[in-house]
């Protein structure tokens, strides 16, 4: 039995564009061709040990044999461990497990069955591509629970089998830059199993991060620059199939948390390609923030406005013109969430998180602080992030609009930090500490952000008395409902001011 590292690259589209992929000139020219249905059933206890334990477990048939697989979950990106071993039939073989991590999982007595299976058929190809040869799966099918509930496959997998990942990801370039296809984040399995909570298709909020303290600095990176992409990818199709404000949300957080790892980061990860990079997500993300300040402001703010003012008939008139300000905002998004710029965007940045020049800079400090300890990395860049909160939130409730942004800037990207590197500290009187850090930092946070709100209440409104809108009731209602805003400001100063001083005073869970 071996024990490699599997190194892979999944990228998601429709049965089309399978086909246009099979005409493709990279893959008609690869080194060979096989063609051949799979049918896989994956397995499991009653009670999931093997997924909780962070397992997959399946045996494949084709053509008369039978091969069985055990993996890692993974973070479903680009690479994890796998077992895999020939097995005499079609149920998982005990033994050929002893000498892997999920026979500790499973324990002596553990009985697995049937969770779903995936039959896809599947056309393979040997491509060389610059001194390595990548094997590359299109895979059309259906994953299917033992109930009969279904969700269709349609996937190609690109799969290192020599030489360096950076060739990998050329060829997937070669690929995306003549089909459509999106980064793909979650395996057959994981979808399996999603199938079977009933969840394949709900808005999914960022999912905890399982750093370990033996990761360098430079693994936590790529840890978590995986967890914000796993985070966005799914919500995104969920955007792209309707319009959903809490995919819509879910998405611009993924993208802030990356950028706030980007920013939290700083020089360790920087190159050449980095800083276009930033530059690129923030600018083409930026359609997000529009629509989602609409939402906020039509969802939240206009129907207290509403209950508060029933006679002020302007607030209908100033919601329908709100309403169509939001449609073009979600039509701004989706041309750009369809764009090539966007989809060729997503697939550089994992490339250059697993492949990109700041992995292999060898000037000595550089590699000194890929290096060092994510445990050591992460206590030196919250410490210093905590004094930036600590310092631009002096006096909070006196400070300007402007200023105070730049504490929820701040504060936020603290926020994120200590989320990102909080499974670094798991000791009983540490994780103890995170919680009520946390908390604390999320009680300020709640309160910059209301008051960003407000901030941006004004902008949407002053906006709105500056356009050639005729129905002057709607600009009086544009009025009353400024001023309405604008009155909660001072209680919302003085307990964002009292939640910083809390939070200052509490003892940071990483010293």
């Amino acid at each position: 039995m071996t024990e490699p590292m599997e190194a892979e690259l999944k990228l998601t589209c429709n049965a089309a564009d399978l086909r246009t992929l099979q005409e493709h000139p990279r893959l008609r020219e690869a080194r060979s061709h096989t063609e051949g249905q799979l049918r896989s059933v994956y397995f499991d206890t009653d009670d999931q040990d093997l997924r909780q334990a962070g397992f997959v477990l399946r045996v494949r048939a084709q053509d008369g044999r039978h091969v069985q697989t055990a993996k890692s979950a993974g973070d479903g990106l680009f690479e994890r461990s796998e077992w895999e071993q020939a097995v005499s039939g079609p149920r998982p073989d005990r033994a050929a497990l002893a000498k892997t991590p999920l026979a500790e999982a499973l324990g002596p007595k553990a009985h697995l069955e049937p969770q779903f299976t995936v039959d896809v058929e599947r056309r393979l190809y040997e491509v060389a591509e610059g001194s390595s040869l990548i094997e590359v799966a299109l895979d059309k099918g259906r994953i299917e629970t033992l109930d009969g509930d279904a969700v269709h496959v349609s996937e190609l997998e690109l799969e290192l089998k020599e030489g360096t990942p950076s060739d990998l990801f050329a060829l997937a370039r070669s690929l995306v830059a003549d089909v459509p296809v999106r980064l793909g984040v979650r395996s057959k399995a994981e979808r399996g199993y999603l199938l079977l909570d009933g969840t394949p298709d709900e808005v999914q909020k960022a999912e905890p991060l399982p750093l370990d303290v033996d990761m360098t600095a430079a693994d936590a990176f790529k840890a978590i620059a995986h967890a914000c992409l796993r985070h966005m990818r799914p919500n995104e199709d969920i955007l792209l199939d309707h319009r959903d404000p809490d995919a819509l949300h879910q998405v611009r957080v993924a993208i802030r948390r990356l950028r706030s790892a980007f920013s939290l980061y700083g020089d360790l990860i920087l190159d050449y390609r980095s800083e276009r990079l930033r530059a690129d997500l923030k600018r083409l993300s930026e359609p997000l923030g529009r629509a989602r300040n609409l939402d906020v402001f039509l969802t939240k703010t206009l129907p207290k406005e509403r209950a508060r003012h029933p006679d002020v008939t302007g607030l209908l008139g100033l919601e329908r013109y709100l309403e169509a300000q939001r449609t073009e905002a979600y039509a701004e998004v989706m041309a750009t969430l369809n764009s090539d710029a966007w989809r060729h965007h997503v697939v550089d940045l994992v490339a250059w998180i697993n492949a990109g020049p700041w992995l292999f800079d060898d000037r000595r400090k550089a590699a000194r602080d890929r290096d060092q300890s994510a445990q050591a990395f992460a206590a030196g860049v919250l410490e210093k992030r905590r004094r930036q909160v600590k310092k631009r939130g002096r006096d909070l409730d006196t400070l300007s609009p402007e200023d105070r942004h730049q504490v929820r800037i701040a504060a936020k990207k603290l926020r994120y930090g200590a989320e990102f590197f909080g499974g670094l500290y798991t000791g009983k009187k540490a994780s103890k500490r995170h919680a009520a850090f946390v908390k604390a930092l999320s009680e300020l946070q709640d309160c910059l952000g209301d008051l960003n709100d407000i901030a941006t209440g004004h902008e949407l409104l002053d906006d709105l008395t500056d356009t050639n809108l005729k129905a002057t009731s709607a600009v009086f209602a544009a009025g009353v409902t400024a001023a309405d805003i604008e009155a909660r400001s001072g209680k919302l100063l003085k307990a964002a001011a009292k939640a910083h001083e809390e939070l200052v005073e509490m003892r940071p869970f990483w010293r």
